[in-house]
């Protein structure tokens, strides 16, 4: 398996792709127009942390900035690329793909990979890629590219386009291809996304409900300029006592047991176990309960959601990292912010933010400078709607 590649295309604080961009782009490269373009957005996710390998529930929003593919059909079955950023070239052919250890190549190998190991017939292309993801942020650049792949492929041998499907896939490249454990929820919002929609996913069953976000309220994505490192021993514990728990619970996930079934057997875990498990039980709850203030567009419950939220992750399951929590507080002070919180696997990363439509712009300037002032760290902050998932440029209102 190759090495995981994180945020591969595009700097932190990356020039925003556009359309013309990105055709400018292929006609240096390739002389002549593309056949077709798509896109494939980020993701943040607004609430429900550590849920998804429990069989929860997980609240993501596919973002305004994506990975973008311009391409034109090839009369043989060879797949050329130059990606922009790092302004490297690859190429593969359809009938002798192997590992080569190619860096971002590595992910359009595995969706072809994935997509024939299923049957499907695909054709060669050559493009551009570019991106407009910013790295290493937790925005799922990755899955974003995956995605966007696995759409251009669809779309060039004309393979009808069935976005749960597509993500599975996607998916299985980076699982299998790529080498990387991902969950489920990156690829099916960034294929299932709908613009204005929060995307509320039931990981087990992969039913899939757009939740409206009221335009009274804007999503910011605070980036603290610290990022997670090695967690890797700290994720993997969490899991075991997830796992480990459920098992001496007898069912098969976390998501099975109640509040009060817990309570009732809370004697049985050790202390640090008790406070794992507590978090996984109430931020399912949340989550749920999240995505029903949307519906009834009560932003204010949904913000004290996403503190408790918070609260949990960095107190209950001690995902949280100094950075994280003054970003947090930081948000919480400013006029017009409804609730704020870590999102990702934590320990660095990003926080995001539920803020005032009118203030937006005057929340973010003043977050970032008082972090910077606190911390001495660099922060990106990113003011986001709700995109639409994967698709042609043509049929994007964002293109």
């Amino acid at each position: 398996m190759v090495r995981p590649i994180v945020g591969f295309l595009s700097s932190p604080r990356a020039m925003r792709v556009t359309f013309q961009s990105l055709v400018k782009f292929f006609q240096e490269k390739w002389q002549g127009a593309p056949d077709l373009c798509v896109r494939a957005p980020g993701r943040v996710n607004l609430i429900g942390e550590h849920t998804d390998y429990n069989d929860g529930f997980v609240l993501p929003m596919a973002i305004d900035r994506a990975i973008w593919i311009a391409l034109r059909r090839r009369p043989d079955r060879w797949v050329k690329v130059h990606f922009a950023d790092t302004q490297r070239y690859g190429e593969f052919h359809l009938d002798a793909i192997r590992h080569s250890d190619s860096g971002s190549l590595e992910y359009v190998k595995g969706v072809a990979w994935a997509l024939q190991e299923e049957g499907f017939f695909l054709r060669g292309w050559e493009g551009v890629i570019m991106g407009d993801v910013p790295i290493g942020a937790g925005l799922s650049s990755s899955a974003a590219l995956e995605v966007a792949c696995a759409r251009a492929f669809s779309s060039t041998a004309e393979i009808p386009w069935d976005p749960v499907k597509m993500a599975l896939l996607s998916q299985k490249a980076e699982n299998q291809w790529v080498g990387v454990q991902c969950g489920i929820m990156d690829q099916l919002i960034s294929a299932c996304g709908q613009e204005g929609h929060a995307l509320l996913i039931d990981c087990r069953s992969l039913e899939l409900t757009h939740v409206p976000i009221p335009d009274t309220a804007r999503i910011v994505i605070l980036d603290t300029g610290t990022r997670r490192g090695l967690a890797d021993s700290a994720y993997n514990e969490r899991r075991a006592a997830c796992e480990r728990t459920a098992q001496q619970f007898g069912v098969k996930a976390l998501r099975d047991i109640t509040m009060e079934e817990f309570e009732r057997r809370a004697n049985e875990l050790d202390e640090i176990t008790r406070r794992r498990v507590r978090h996984v039980i109430t931020e399912n709850d949340r989550t749920l309960r999240a995505a029903r203030a949307l519906q009834a567009g009560d932003l204010r419950q949904f913000g004290r959601l996403m503190v408790e939220s918070h609260k949990s992750l960095r107190d209950d399951y001690e995902v949280s990292s100094p950075a994280l929590n003054a970003m947090v507080e930081i948000a919480l002070q400013q006029p017009g912010c409804l609730g704020a919180r870590m999102t990702g696997a934590g320990f660095g990363g990003c926080a995001v933010a539920l803020v005032e439509n009118a203030v937006a712009e005057s929340f973010s300037q003043t977050v970032a400078q008082l972090y910077r002032q606190k911390t001495g760290n660099e922060p990106s902050v990113y003011i986001c709607r709700a995109s639409a998932g994967a698709c042609l440029v043509e049929a994007c209102c964002t293109a």
